[in-house]
């Protein structure tokens, strides 16, 4: 068979399969060109990574500046930990409610409305003026963390089977970006604000939010009148013309994700993940200035610069290590079907506790980075390798699907915040503790098994090549 079908995009719209004949991709994209800004399917992938990395540097934009707020306000040890906890609590339900309204109004206004509300708490956090509103303020941000399921929901309904997991891994992992690069920025930021035009450390850090809240807002606006929610149209267009299902028909999709017990099991594997990212964006920063002795000489902006730089390599591995879990999560579909990504996926988490362990026990920087950058790797990885599998759970619930697994993440870190407000537990013993229960978690991919109607269904010949040469992340369809 060597015809192939090409949509107006230039985008091949069908793909071979095992059976010997060609799927139809309905108008989705078979590769992913960085260059492209033309396409719908590749201006939802570079707008919905952007979003996302916005959110993600406002949603821990604090975290580098804990230092200068926790003498600000007088934090005790016990109320930063509950910090921590309530920035992922309220997520995990933001999540769970994002998924379901994607698969009613679609990712388009999801997004929109998300970038625009979650803004609020964002700029308001500067109005804290004691533990309790600094809390409340910390908790409503953590609503702004459910764009994450917006990205992936976009970009699996805009990527064929062949490269979606590349897809989902590279626009998920250059929004993770954001919590490397505000360990950067907003300490970058503080100090314009401080150093530069001469304002107060009080006044300094709540300005710096201010900004990063008002840049989402913006993003808000761009995603309305730059996307579309499918290759063919907004959701409300194709219902109108008779193209889509009615809104009552995604009625019982998330109780049917519910049911599915391979639902949960991804549940807690991305506990195990990116529960455990969120942690260590929490506390890296404060990690490192309290327990190791390089930064105790120096005054706020010099140790939360320091800090913060250290920090920034963990959230700076995004930039490829999470398209490398998506990328080997493809290739692995690609030979062995789909039970190659869930094997995947085992291993990755599996070497993420490992590594997570072995950082624990370091004691001076010379071995703390390296191990540190190690640990994200597989941290990172083990993300992208999730949501390789993800899109094949329930495509009628595909956004119930994403929004449940990824409430577990945020599950996960409300867990592992626990361990850090512990008194009498360091944080050395509480990281030591956690990996040992991601090394645990890992067996949980073991529950993740498909028919082999879904694996004929779904998984596509190898390609001639995939290749990650110039622009381009995912090679020709077969």
């Amino acid at each position: 068979m060597k015809h192939r079908m090409r949509s107006r995009c230039g985008i091949d719209s069908k793909i071979h399969t095992r059976r010997g004949i060609f799927m139809q991709v309905d108008g989705k994209a078979a590769r992913i060109v960085l260059t492209d800004f033309r396409t719908p399917q590749m201006r939802a992938f570079h707008l919905s990574w952007f979003a996302f990395f916005l959110c993600f540097f406002a949603w821990f934009g604090t975290a580098p500046l804990m230092k200068v707020i926790r003498e600000e306000l007088s934090l005790t040890k016990d109320q930063v930990g509950w910090c921590i906890i309530g920035s992922v609590a309220i997520t995990i339900l933001a999540r769970l409610f994002i998924g379901w309204l994607c698969d009613r109004i679609g990712p388009r206004l999801a997004y929109t409305g998300l970038l625009l509300v979650g803004s609020l708490p964002v700029m308001g956090i500067g109005l804290a003026q004691s533990f309790e509103t600094f809390l409340l303020f910390r908790v409503l941000i953590g609503v702004i963390g459910a764009s994450f399921v917006i990205t992936q929901y976009h970009t699996s309904v805009m990527f064929a089977p062949n490269c979606v997991g590349t897809a989902n891994a590279t626009t998920a992992g250059w929004g993770n970006l954001g919590g490397g690069v505000t360990q950067l920025a907003m300490p970058a930021v503080f100090a314009f604000f401080v150093g530069t035009l001469g304002f107060s450390d009080a006044l300094g850090w709540r300005l710096s939010m201010f900004v990063a809240g008002a840049v989402c807002a913006a993003a808000g606006v761009a995603y309305y009148f730059c996307t579309q929610d499918t290759p063919h149209g907004n959701f409300a267009e194709l219902r109108a013309a008779g193209r889509m299902p009615e809104k009552k028909a995604t009625n019982g999709t998330f109780l049917e994700a519910c049911r599915d017990s391979r639902v949960w099991a991804l549940f807690v594997i991305y506990g195990a993940c990116f529960g455990v990212e969120l942690t260590i964006n929490n506390v890296a920063a404060l990690y490192f200035v309290d327990y190791f002795e390089h930064f105790r000489t120096m005054d706020n902006v010099q140790a939360m610069g320091a800090a913060g730089a250290i920090a920034s390599l963990f959230g700076l591995m995004n930039i490829f290590a999470r398209t490398l879990g998506g990328w080997f999560g493809d290739k692995a579909g690609l030979r062995w079907g789909l039970g190659g990504r869930v094997k995947w996926l085992f291993a990755a988490v599996f070497l993420e506790g490992l590594a997570l362990m072995l950082f624990s026990q370091m004691g001076t920087l010379l071995t703390a980075i390296p191990t540190l950058i190690l640990f994200s790797l597989f941290v990172q990885m083990s993300e992208g390798a999730t949501f390789s599998v993800v899109p094949f759970i329930n495509r009628r619930a595909l956004g119930s699907v994403a929004g449940i697994v990824g409430a577990g993440g945020n599950a996960g870190a409300v867990a592992a915040g626990f361990l850090f407000k512990t008194e009498g537990l360091s944080w050395p013993t509480a990281l030591f503790v956690l990996g040992a229960a991601v090394t645990a978690s890992s067996f949980s991919a073991f529950a993740v098994r498909f028919s082999p109607e879904t694996e004929m269904e779904t998984t596509p010949l190898p390609a001639p090549e995939t290749e990650l040469l110039g622009t381009e992340l995912a090679g020709q369809p077969a």
